[in-house]
C-alpha cells in the first residue's frame, strides 16, 4: 500500500502558498515541497492534492492501493461527496476527481493535523521558497 500525506498552506488569505507531499510505501519515503504562488489556504489544499495525484500517476502507482491522507475536511468532504459548494473550487475538484479515476484502488481519509506533521512542514518550506522567489 502507498500512503500519501498532503497539505497545503498559505501565509495570508490569500498569500504566498505551498504544497507539501509525503509518500511512503514499497520500503521507501519521498518528500515533495512545491511553491504555489499567491492563493487561499483552501486553494493550496486542492493544489497539493492534485500535485500528489499527478506524482503518484507519474510513478506508476495507479495499479497499487493508494491511500491519501489530508487534514483538510473541506477537500476530504468534497472528494467523498464529489461536490463542492464554492464555485471557485469546482474546477479544482473536477480535475482532482478526473485524476482519482485513473487509480485502480483510491482512498482518501481525513486525519488530524498532528498526524500530518511531515506534509505540513513541507508545505511551509514551500511558502518560504515562494517568499524568497518573490523578492
Amino acid at each position: 500500500m502507498i500512503e500519501v500525506y498532503i497539505d497545503g498552506a498559505s501565509a495570508g488569505n490569500p498569500g504566498p502558498s505551498g504544497a507539501g507531499i509525503f509518500i511512503k510505501g514499497n520500503g521507501k519515503a519521498e518528500q515533495f515541497s512545491f511553491p504555489l504562488g499567491s492563493m487561499s489556504n483552501h486553494e493550496a489544499e486542492y493544489h497539493a492534492f492534485i500535485k500528489a495525484l499527478e506524482i503518484c500517476l507519474e510513478k506508476g502507482y495507479s495499479g497499487s492501493l493508494v491511500s491519501f491522507r489530508t487534514d483538510s475536511k473541506l477537500v476530504n468532504n468534497a472528494v467523498e461527496k464529489e461536490f463542492v459548494k464554492n464555485s471557485l473550487y469546482s474546477p479544482l475538484l473536477k480535475k482532482a476527481l478526473h485524476l482519482t479515476k485513473q487509480f485502480d484502488l483510491f482512498f482518501m481519509k481525513w486525519i488530524p493535523s498532528i498526524e500530518n506533521k511531515v506534509a505540513d512542514e513541507l508545505s511551509r518550506q514551500a511558502i518560504r521558497k515562494n517568499k524568497l522567489g518573490e523578492q
